[in-house]
Parts: C-alpha cells; sequence; structure tokens
C-alpha cells in the first residue's frame, strides 16, 4: 500500500493564504508538498521535479491554471500527471469558460472554495488511488449550485420551491 510520505503534491494557487491553507492539510496527512502562486512558478516547479500529483487554481494573474494544464499537455511525462481544480470561479465570468473547457478535456474532479481539509485531501487520495476515509459530505458546492439556479429562477417557481422545502421541515 503507498504511504501519503511517498507522494508529492504540487500546490498552485495565487492566494498565500490558501496555498498555505491547502499545503498544510496535505502536509498533516502526510503528503510532500511544493508549492507555486502562478502557471509559470508551477511550471518551473515541474521541469525541476514531477509531482505526482497537481492541486490547480483556475484564476491566477500572469499565468492561469488553464493555460498552465495545456502547457503540461504538450510533454508526454507532464500530461499523465493527475490533477485536482481547486477554485472559487467555477461558475462565475472568471472562471466558467475554462473550468467547462478543462471538464471536458481533461481533469475529473474539481472543488469549489473554501473547501474543508479532509475533502481536500479524500480528494487527493481517490485521484492517486489510495484507500480513503469515511469524510463528512461537503455540500457547498450543491449550495453554491441551488443560489445560482435560485438567483436565475422565476418567482413562480421559487414559490414552489419554498413550499416544498417547508412541507419536508414538516415532515422531518
Amino acid at each position: 500500500m503507498t504511504n501519503p510520505s511517498e507522494k508529492t503534491i504540487l500546490v498552485v494557487d495565487d492566494e498565500s493564504d490558501v496555498r498555505r491553507f491547502l499545503s498544510m492539510a496535505l502536509e498533516d496527512a502526510g503528503f510532500n508538498v511544493v508549492a507555486a502562486s502562478d502557471g509559470f512558478e508551477a511550471l518551473e516547479k515541474v521541469k525541476e521535479s514531477v509531482p505526482d500529483l497537481i492541486s490547480l487554481d483556475l484564476v491566477m494573474p500572469k499565468r492561469s491554471g488553464a493555460k498552465f494544464y495545456h502547457d503540461l499537455q504538450q510533454n508526454k511525462q507532464w500530461s499523465k500527471i493527475p490533477i485536482i481544480i481547486v477554485t472559487g470561479h467555477a461558475r462565475d465570468e472568471l472562471g466558467k469558460t475554462d473550468m467547462e473547457e478543462l471538464t471536458m478535456s481533461g481533469p475529473g474532479i474539481y472543488l469549489e472554495k473554501p473547501v474543508k481539509p479532509d475533502n481536500y485531501v479524500a480528494a487527493v487520495r481517490k485521484m492517486l488511488g489510495m484507500p480513503t476515509e469515511e469524510v463528512e459530505p461537503d455540500f457547498s458546492s450543491v449550495q453554491n449550485e441551488l443560489k445560482e439556479l435560485i438567483d436565475e429562477a422565476d418567482p413562480e417557481v421559487l414559490q414552489k420551491l419554498m413550499n416544498a422545502l417547508k412541507q419536508a421541515k414538516k415532515n422531518s
């Protein structure tokens, strides 16, 4: 069985506090972590030593996550690196187009910020084919999707939804 200490994860995020948070979650789980603040720095890190997995933010200055992903696809060895997208822009104008393009062509897992450390580590372990522990489901992506649908819904649909939720609450 593979031990986390045998795996190196490259965490790419332009926000230093998010980069530290994600890195600490992985380090606490026993993984080796290398960090980069944009796609250019990440590419240099990959050239130095190919990681076992990349945790990638989409929207970054200098070199976006999507452009970095396309850089990786140009190299036969790098194109096989598993990638988890961790973004706060999956559904907004900043990242929606890149997100749709990437999920159609490549990375299979994406997490929306804010992400819970246990869910993040579980996703990394899953992508690496390692056993995962049961973690509490993260409903933040469901909540975000519901908020988006509510914002776009017409008043009649909203009224029906509210009535259904009230009824469900009474029955529980």
